[in-house]
């Protein structure tokens, strides 16, 4: 453990100062203290037991998080787009294999491992670019959600169709394994989510009450072991689909925060020994023996995944920057990869050298993933610049919009009323919009939610679907004529294009943007914003007002010390941007 825990800090933190994720430094730690390099080798078999409880508490976060409400947001293209890219890495990975001497089952389970991404990674690359807000990263997110629902339901269906090494998918009795497993599953899923949900928040309340924090850790940690292994012992389930049951039950607690946060420092730990141990299983000399191999499942990742997935985007109808997102975030293979993988080596469904295969793809796609993140703008500038592609891309999209906007761009075209657009219709753009409205001012809601958009429409509201940072989206929205363009997005993703396109198209209109931090101040002035409300100044000038308030401070007082914070913050032209009237 000495050594796993020493080579995995070394080596996570060199994989970070390279601005890489510290998975790939904990996957080389294990590859250097495993059996397979020269120098110390560790204790592989309490190695693989540790990783035991890694699954299990890694499983556990998964299911304390899992939230299907991010997943119905973006069903329609989440759903269907996950589901036709599992089901053409499988077939990929079937071929692979077959090609390569591997039976058909090993290569089932080799193209769901290569199907489903590390939630890690893909919430990591989006940070990055600050799209986890974005609607192009809720449908990544999405999309990773329905690839683990996919992936828990393959654990449940992994041990029915092996029963151990040397046996495959051809053992005899395999549909009635399969039928009992699902039944087992059935059993278990009604347990744990209907008892469970009545009593494990009991639980953890009446513990909670003891104001134990020691107390309360174990008990998320006695809970999460315990059910998982009852699922292995009494309905022989794997002891991850246990895990992820337990995180579900206790996600729907009062005090899930908590358990969450008391939760996050046991999975880390067990996480990092979980992938060591996966790369103490790699032998180095795979790579020699097998490249034409490796080259084609790193095809299936860093090829056909994205390829698929911007295509399906692009054929439902959303655009090139979504599907380019969702592409590059998925172009990798991470925990749930090596779990399934695990699970189907001790089934018999798995060769060895899977092992290999899988951290060798891991290794190389995680190392890759965020030079692809970096490439998002250039490549979708280079799209841009081939029309005949652009126009392919987008010719669903282009449709799909026009069909919702061309009756609202006629009706904003007939109104004479002063009018302002407004950008995003999350609360602070509701409140925007029914301050305008009440200020006698036509409203046009530019949104990229079709069902904001459609309920607006059926409320007798104008509202146009798109991306606002696309001239024609803001021209049917009416900015050429607009007295004013109020901006609430978030997220700082093409806002920048999406002002300046509204000063080109209408010099005269007010532009008021809604940003995070002070240091957005300079492009947005650059690009011709008015004025623009920064959450960090709100945020310092809102605390003061709240303290100096309880304090006992009289209002004048508090005016006078949030005019100080406000101007310390934002300087002397408060919030007007300097070069333009406030």
């Amino acid at each position: 453990m000495a050594a796993a825990f020493a080579a995995a800090w070394i080596l996570g933190v060199l994989a970070q100062k390279l601005r890489l994720s510290p998975i790939v430094g904990y996957l080389l730690a294990g590859i250097l203290i495993g059996p397979h390099t020269p120098g110390f080798v560790g204790d592989v078999p309490l190695a693989g037991q540790l990783a035991e409880v890694g699954v299990v508490l890694l499983m556990f976060g998964v299911g304390l998080h899992f939230h299907l409400r991010e997943l119905m947001d973006v069903k329609g293209v989440a759903i269907p787009g996950a589901l036709v890219q599992s089901v053409v890495a499988t077939l990929l990975g079937v071929a692979i294999a077959v090609a390569f001497g591997w039976t058909v089952a090993a290569g089932v389970v080799l193209g769901i491992a290569l199907s489903v991404a590390s939630t890690v990674v893909l919430l990591r690359g989006l940070e990055s670019r600050q799209l986890v807000t974005t609607p192009a990263g809720h449908v990544a997110i999405g999309w990773l959600i329905v690839e683990d629902i996919l992936t828990v339901i393959v654990l449940v269906v992994i041990p029915a169709l092996g029963s151990g090494p040397g046996q495959g998918a051809a053992s005899a009795g395999v549909l009635p394994s399969l039928a009992i497993a699902l039944l087992k599953l059935a059993a278990l899923v009604t347990l744990v989510l209907l008892a469970g949900s009545r009593v494990v928040p009991w639980i953890l309340i009446e513990v909670a009450r003891l104001r134990s924090r020691e107390l309360f850790t174990l008990t998320i940690l006695a809970l999460a072991v315990a059910v998982a292994a009852a699922a292995a012992l009494f309905f022989g389930a794997s002891m991850a689909l246990g895990a992820f049951l337990a995180g579900m039950v206790v996600g729907q607690s009062r005090v899930s925060e908590q358990a969450a946060a008391d939760a996050l420092p046991l999975r880390d730990a067990f996480a990092v020994l979980f992938f060591v141990s996966v790369g103490m299983l790699f032998e180095p000399a795979f790579v020699l023996r097998e490249p034409l191999l490796l080259l084609a499942t790193l095809g299936v990742v860093i090829l056909g995944k994205p390829l698929v997935a911007l295509a399906v985007v692009a054929l439902l109808g959303h655009s090139v920057r979504t599907g380019l997102v969702v592409a590059m975030g998925l172009a990798q293979v991470g925990e749930f990869s090596f779990i399934l993988g695990d699970l189907a080596r001790h089934q018999g469904l798995l060769p060895a050298a899977g092992s290999s295969l899988l951290v060798a793809c891991a290794l190389v796609s995680i190392s890759l993933n965020p030079f692809l993140f970096r490439a998002l703008d250039p490549v979708e500038d280079w799209l841009r610049r081939r029309p005949r592609l652009w126009t392919v891309l987008n010719a669903v999209a282009a449709r799909r919009r026009d069909a919702v906007n061309d009756q609202t761009a006629r009706l904003i075209g007939e109104r004479a009323s002063p009018l302002a657009v407004v950008v995003g219709h999350g609360p602070v753009g509701q409140a925007v919009d029914r301050a305008l409205t009440e200020a006698g001012t036509e409203v046009v809601v530019v949104d990229q939610n079709m069902d904001t958009v459609g309920a607006l429409g059926r409320a007798g509201r104008l509202a146009i679907y798109g991306d606002a940072s696309a001239p024609e989206v803001l021209r049917q929205a009416g900015v050429p004529r607009a007295r004013y363009l109020v901006v609430t997005l978030p997220h700082s993703v093409n806002r920048a294009p999406m002002v300046a396109a509204a000063r080109q198209l209408n010099p005269a209109c007010r532009i008021f943007v809604r940003a995070r931090y002070l240091q957005e101040r300079a492009e947005l002035e650059q690009v011709g914003a008015d004025a623009a409300c920064f959450e960090e100044a709100e945020a310092a000038v809102a605390l003061t007002a709240r303290v100096l308030a309880d304090l006992g401070l009289d209002p004048g007082a508090i005016a006078t010390q949030t005019d100080r914070v406000r101007r310390e913050t934002m300087g002397d032209e408060a919030y007007p941007l300097p070069g333009r009237s406030g």
